[in-house]
């Protein structure tokens, strides 16, 4: 299945690209997609996700054709 995956602020410098396509198996999480495109073992707690347009936990399966978006922790004051 195919996804589109979009990154935000820091986290699109630190992967260099704004957003990418990927194939992924039917049965992905959003916490196993971060692991996939990051090359770390487990999404960090303070990074944001959101699929078409909601945000989600790192548990919920992505289906074909969404757009998962991945967001740096929020600060400021």
């Amino acid at each position: 299945m195919s996804i589109t995956i979009r990154y935000f602020a820091s986290l699109r410098e630190r992967m260099g690209r704004a957003e990418e396509r990927r194939e992924c198996r039917p049965d992905s999480t959003v916490a196993a997609l971060w692991c996939e495109v990051s090359g770390e073992e487990a999404m960090p707690r303070n990074v944001l996700a959101a699929v078409n347009r909601e945000y989600v936990d790192a548990g919920h399966a992505v289906q074909d054709g969404d757009e998962v978006a991945f967001f740096p922790p929020v600060t400021g004051g």
